[in-house]
């Protein structure tokens, strides 16, 4: 499978969110994703560089598991 430059994967196909993509596709604010990635790192996000990355089948999981986010 050969991924070209220009072409772009929709984000409900993604593995890994930026804390942008994450917070509207999930419809949470950009602070309180943030928060969740700093208090779950290793669990639901990474740290790559100096980006959080969230783990999207990680964080649904998260999501369905607790009672309020």
């Amino acid at each position: 499978m050969k991924a070209e430059s220009n072409e772009m994967l929709p984000v409900s196909e993604k593995y890994m969110l930026t804390i942008k993509e994450a917070a509207a596709y999930f419809n949470i604010g950009i602070k309180k994703m943030r928060r969740i990635a700093e208090d779950n790192l290793g669990i639901v996000a990474v740290y790559s560089g100096n980006r959080f990355l969230i783990i999207r089948p990680e964080f649904e999981e998260y999501i369905l598991n607790s009672s309020e986010i």
